[in-house]
C-alpha cells in the first residue's frame, strides 16, 4: 500500500524522476531507440521498395511484408507517443534539457568551456576547404 508521501511527492515512486533530476531515466532509452528505429525504417524503405515490386505476384509474401512494414511503424508511432510523454514531463517541471544530455543521446561529445578569448559559438566551426 502506498504511504501518503508516496502520493504528494512523486520522486519517491519508482520510476519518476528525483527532485533535482527532472528528466526521466528511460526517456533517454526511448529517444536513442526512437533515433535507431526511425533511421532502419527510413534505410529499409529503400530496400522494401524493389522487394515489393518483386514479389508482387505473391500476395501472401506482399501481404507479410506489409505486415511488418506496419508493425515497424506502430512500434516507431509508440516510441514517438513515450518521447512525447517524457518531454512532456520535463517541460511539465519547468526544467530544461541540457545541451550535453543530448549530445550524449547522438554520441557526440560532451561540450567543454571554450579556451579563452575564443568564441562558444564559433569554436566548432571549420573553414570549408578542411
Amino acid at each position: 500500500m502506498p504511504t501518503p508521501t508516496s502520493r504528494r511527492n512523486p520522486s519517491t515512486r519508482p520510476g519518476h524522476a528525483s527532485p533535482r533530476d527532472p528528466i526521466p531515466r528511460w526517456l533517454r532509452y526511448v529517444l536513442m531507440a526512437d533515433r535507431a528505429g526511425s533511421a532502419w525504417y527510413v534505410g529499409t524503405g529503400f530496400f522494401f521498395a524493389p522487394v515489393l515490386a518483386v514479389v508482387s505476384p505473391w500476395p501472401v509474401v506482399t501481404t507479410v511484408l506489409w505486415v511488418v512494414i506496419a508493425l515497424a511503424g506502430l512500434w516507431l508511432g509508440l516510441l514517438g507517443i513515450a518521447m512525447a510523454t517524457g518531454l512532456a514531463m520535463v517541460l511539465r517541471s519547468n526544467a530544461e534539457i541540457s545541451e550535453d544530455y543530448w549530445r550524449s543521446i547522438i554520441d557526440l561529445p560532451a561540450t567543454t568551456p571554450a579556451p579563452h578569448g575564443v568564441s562558444q559559438r564559433h569554436r566548432d566551426s571549420r573553414p570549408a576547404s578542411v
